[in-house]
């Protein structure tokens, strides 16, 4: 932010309209402490050390509530597994609820469950378009099942998880942006 080719690089392409973004984990990390989720928040969310003050390393329960997200809107209401690897991501936000759109979050409110102790379960916030998504947990690993710490049974013939409709979520939105 303090090289003026680089933010205003970075600005111009959140202002515009066709653009998506997603940050998973150090993406998250970095996405957060440049303020691009929430620029117009006067206070703008931070990622904090893990409340367990170590390194936290598990495949967890997330669930994705209503959200307008791009990438994860069509997955809202499924509960999810999903690897999370991280020190650094608490999810300190200064604001109600009300003001985010949170289209993830760990199954539970417990220390194991919510590795890290964000505000409201956090484990993922969305731009209010919806184009632009971070993410603490790692959708990148966990789109096949022999991926998963654990994976249903019945589901055990899927070639893919539900994770990789994300990116084709972000695809088929991106060819109706550029026809």
């Amino acid at each position: 932010m303090y090289n003026d080719k680089a933010r205003i690089a970075l600005e111009n392409f959140y202002k515009r309209s066709d653009t998506l973004s997603l940050g998973v984990c150090n993406g998250c990390q970095l996405m957060i402490e440049l303020g691009l989720v929430h620029p117009d928040h006067e206070e703008k969310p931070t990622l904090l050390h893990n409340a367990s003050h170590k390194f936290e390393s598990g495949f967890l329960g997330v669930t994705i509530p209503e959200n307008n997200s791009v990438m994860l809107g069509n997955l809202s209401g499924m509960e999810l597994g999903i690897w999370a690897a991280h020190g650094e991501g608490r999810f300190r936000l200064p604001y109600p609820e009300e003001k985010y759109n949170i289209p993830l979050k760990f199954s539970s409110h417990n220390y194991p469950a919510n590795p890290n102790g964000s505000d409201l379960d956090v484990a993922g916030l969305s731009s209010n378009d919806g184009r632009h998504l971070v993410m603490m947990p790692h959708l990148e690993r966990s789109f096949f099942p022999w991926q998963c710490g654990y994976y249903p049974s019945d589901r055990k013939n899927d070639e893919v998880t539900p994770w990789i409709k994300a990116f084709v979520n972000a695809r088929e939105w991106i060819k109706t942006r550029n026809r």
